[in-house]
């Protein structure tokens, strides 16, 4: 059955909106209900953080732990938080840490009752948080809401979808896909895949059903622009999902979108609607006799589900754990039907570039780079947002043209391209350009543009100690590389944060991080384990004396790693997946 994954979804939403949590009786009745064994049910409610098995307090705070707001006091934010409610019963509140929110602009972020509020303080959020224990209801805060013209909008007036139009007339499928290929075009999520060669695969594949999905479930710290472009050119998400439906030849499209991102799952469910009204999504397009259908999937959360083969395995309504590869996607994908599978960024890139060509694309880059890219620069910056910038430019004019340098005019000291998987660089390295290559060629990577910048007071160690427990936190445990070595990465660098260890058992660590790197490289099933080292190995790489300094003197450079807070931090910080 093609929708049972959507079916068991909204009864557990449904049934979470009724109680708060899951009772057992009512899956119980689910199971006899939709002929699904309990266990399965069970199975699929444990693993995904958004549902709760047991009732939960009246005011559950979960406050962001990761890079950007732990820059921003998110660390100290929560300290303060349990000193506040200090006493009370764990039925009233609940303080704990929470993965990446997807606000990472307006850091720190914190979630009260699934509401997310953004640059907090401890007096702001105990007053949210006890308004909700007095059962008020609470509204979330939306920056930045009014649309912004993007200069990769090739619309400029009311007018929209002209490609879609015109390829719903002409049905020119292979002129697009020459279009893309000598665009160049890549994937805008991170692996960096030709898409005219992705969507030409499934194309090929000589079957009537097949599927375009989109992956709209950035939850890497960090990365934000995805929020930014649906927001602001949501209709060139849909077009550019369309465009793949057509030239494929699949009927059905998903837009699978993080369930933090509730503005814009309403604008994009806005955007669809007009599209069906006039005719540019169903059945029978605008009289052509084609038909693409598109609905939006909403995740029920987890970070790994961004990647490809576990974002189709909760959409079918399993546990979101990565699958084997071969096959890949386009052969067997979703409901083992050849998919497309795009991020937001890249459907958003195919109408502009069919819109306006390849010679408006390749000039839009600089230094030999092709067309305009989303970044997010989040973390110790001046001016934190997303911002539209050619592909190629040096990255000390998107620190320090774009958002303002660093904040309190203290210096750069590092920055991570793209979050906790492309490490961290040095102030050094700052003229790098933005581009795949040119970042490979330096130790790092474009991955999804979620820049984060870290001054001169930042303790490298513990940003890469941050970095390694987000993975450890969202892995799916199904594979043991990165279950057990992420978990023994996070021990390793707790303990070098923490104080001195004699020379001879700081080689031995040293040893025993290259075989965990190595292993986990080699042996995860999916990238979330195989990247689970970059940050410590960069961190190795440029700022090696930091490191020695804390192993081996007991000494923070930074003098962050022994303050109280972190010390309280660190004593209560378990993994955050159930």
């Amino acid at each position: 059955m093609r929708e049972t994954g959507a079916v068991i979804f909204d009864d557990l939403r449904a049934i979470q909106l009724r109680h708060g949590f899951l009772p057992k009786a009512e899956l119980e009745a689910l199971s006899a209900r939709t002929q699904t064994p309990l266990y399965q049910i069970h199975s699929v409610a444990s693993f995904y953080p958004h549902f709760h098995l047991m009732p939960p307090p009246r005011a559950e705070i979960r406050v962001c732990a990761d890079m950007s707001c732990h820059l921003n006091g998110a660390c100290e934010l929560r300290a303060e938080m349990e000193t506040r409610f200090a006493g009370l019963a764990k039925s009233d509140v609940e303080i704990r840490d929470v993965s990446c929110l997807g606000r990472c602009d307006h850091a720190p972020a914190v979630s009260i009752n699934d509401r997310i509020f953004t640059g907090m303080n401890a007096e702001t959020a105990e007053a949210i948080a006890r308004a909700a224990m007095r059962g008020e209801e609470l509204h979330e805060d939306h920056p930045q809401t009014q649309r912004v013209e993007c200069a990769s909008d090739p619309y400029d007036g009311p007018e929209k979808y002209r490609v879609l139009r015109q390829l719903i007339i002409n049905k020119d499928y292979d002129e697009v896909l020459a279009t893309l290929k000598e665009s160049e075009l890549r994937g805008m999520g991170g692996a960096g895949f030709p898409t005219s060669m992705k969507w030409d695969l499934v194309r090929k594949q000589p079957v009537a059903e097949k599927y375009i999905v989109c992956n709209a479930d950035e939850s890497e710290p960090g990365t934000i622009k995805d929020r930014f472009i649906m927001t602001h050119l949501a209709h060139l998400v849909i077009e550019g999902m369309a465009i793949a439906g057509l030239v494929t030849g699949a009927k059905q499209g998903i837009l699978y979108i993080r369930h933090e991102y509730h503005l814009q799952e309403e604008i994009l469910g806005e955007e669809i609607r007009r599209c069906y009204r006039v005719g540019l999504l169903g059945k029978n397009l605008q009289g052509s006799g084609l038909d693409f259908d598109l609905s939006v999937f909403v995740s029920p959360g987890g970070y790994i589900c961004g990647e490809e083969s576990a974002l189709i395995e909760a959409i079918e309504g399993h546990r979101a754990e990565p699958r084997n590869k071969p096959p890949f996607p386009g052969v067997n994908g979703l409901y083992q039907k050849p998919t497309v599978i795009n991020n937001v960024e890249t459907f958003a890139n195919a109408p502009q570039i069919l819109m306006r060509g390849v010679d408006w694309y390749k000039s839009a880059g600089q230094g030999g780079s092709r067309g305009l890219k989303f970044v997010g620069v989040s973390g110790h910056c001046a001016k934190p947002g997303i911002y539209e910038v050619p592909m190629g430019i040096p990255m000390r004019e998107v620190l320090f043209g774009y958002a303002g340098g660093v904040r309190g005019g203290r210096q750069l000291k590092a920055f991570a391209p793209s979050g906790p998987s492309s490490g961290y660089l040095p102030a050094s390295m700052a003229d790098v350009r933005l581009d795949f290559k040119a970042l490979a060629d330096a130790g790092s990577m474009l991955g999804s543009g979620a820049i984060v910048v870290c001054d001169d007071t930042t303790c490298m160690l513990d940003m890469a100690l941050n970095a390694v427990r987000f993975y450890r936190n969202e892995s799916c445990g199904k594979c043991v590389p990165c279950r057990v070595g992420s978990q023994k990465m996070v021990d390793l660098l707790a303990r070098w944060s923490q104080g001195s260890v004699a020379e001879a058992q700081y080689r031995a660590d040293l040893g025993l991080l290259d075989e965990l790197s190595h292993a986990m490289a080699q042996a995860s099933i999916c990238g979330l384990g195989q990247i689970v080292p970059a940050p410590i190995q960069s961190v190795l790489k440029h700022f090696r004396s930091e490191v020695d300094a804390h192993v081996l003197r007991g000494e923070c450079p930074s003098g962050m790693c022994m303050s109280a807070a972190r010390r309280a931090g660190e004593a209560n910080r378990v993994g955050i997946r159930p």
